[in-house]
């Protein structure tokens, strides 16, 4: 018989690319995932595993049972949820994830209602970039990601994945008190082609979507700082050095010295989560979704 956790591990590996990533992915040392790998090599009779450079690589044996345990892992995914959804409880645990300023302006409230309203289920949160959110989820890293586009650039999201909207969220343009349109009633983005701005680190979701929306708009936009939390963004803004888009999702308290000002033609982030197909039926995602929602609903509502 062929073991689940080791095959598991095969589909890590799989998944993954490397043991020291793989065994990340699991939360193990890279010695349990070189054990479990051995082991299983042992159980099949075939060489799963070669060597490659300083890595190594799937065999064609290797490829084969990976593609296979995939589908195995998957029924086991199936089987969890239907005797979940059979007992028609929240239990057991649910790890969920989210970009910063989601996980800032929902998880608070949406985890405090799980352990209040579902005593029995355990639920793990981390903060991550969208794209990485949805790799986590296809990877079964995560159960749940809460995950973002944009009115005018939409995120990839694979099949296998089901989605439930979560709220849509206005941001506002930041700019020092002084700036000269500090005291528009609403700007358009054009206005600041003159401007320096204030980014999202480069190869974030956010920041292709800053560059594509500004050059759509006809000009070439001067980034002078990169910044991945929003508070650094405002902090920098407070001090002089440019102007940036500023959600207002989990926004917090601005700096002394920052003016919003809203833009006359509305930019929207669509702000949901996805989370497995083959997971559809636990309660304990319609829980955490259910959960969200109620989180996300006065944040809506304050926006309007």
């Amino acid at each position: 018989m062929l073991n689940l956790e080791r095959l598991r591990t095969l589909d890590a590996l799989a998944r993954h690319g490397s043991v020291s990533a793989a065994a990340d992915g699991l939360h193990v040392t890279t010695s349990a995932v070189s054990q479990q790998m051995a082991k299983l090599e042992r159980e099949v009779g075939q060489q799963l595993l070669a060597k490659n450079g300083r890595g190594v690589r799937l065999t064609d044996a290797g490829r084969l049972l990976a593609d296979h345990a995939a589908r195995i892992l998957s029924q086991v995914e199936l089987a969890q949820s239907d005797i979940e959804a059979r007992r028609g409880q929240a239990v057991g645990e649910v790890r969920i994830g989210a970009f910063p300023t989601a996980a800032r302006g929902l998880f608070p409230v949406a985890v405090s209602t799980l352990r209040r309203d579902h005593p029995e289920l355990r639920v793990l949160s981390t903060e991550l970039e969208p794209e990485a959110g949805v790799r986590a989820v296809i990877r079964g890293d995560l159960d749940l990601a809460v995950v973002l586009d944009w009115s005018n650039k939409r995120l990839p999201v694979p099949g296998g994945l089901a989605q439930a909207q979560l709220l849509d969220d206005v941001p506002d343009v930041a700019m020092p008190a002084s700036h000269p349109l500090a005291d528009r009633a609403e700007v358009d983005l054009e206005d600041f082609a003159d401007d320096e701005w204030v980014s999202w680190p480069e190869g974030e979701f956010c920041h292709e979507w800053l560059m594509f929306t500004l050059r759509s708009k006809g000009f070439e936009p001067r980034i002078g700082h990169r910044a991945g939390e929003h508070h650094t963004q405002l902090a920098l803004i407070a001090a002089g050095l440019g102007v940036c888009v500023a959600p207002r999702l989990g926004r917090g308290p601005v700096p002394v010295g920052v003016a919003l000002v809203p833009v006359r033609q509305r930019m929207r982030r669509h702000v949901y989560a996805v989370w497995r197909t083959d997971a559809d039926r636990r309660p304990s995602i319609r829980a955490a979704v259910e959960a969200l929602r109620a989180a996300a609903g006065p944040v809506e509502e304050s926006e309007r």
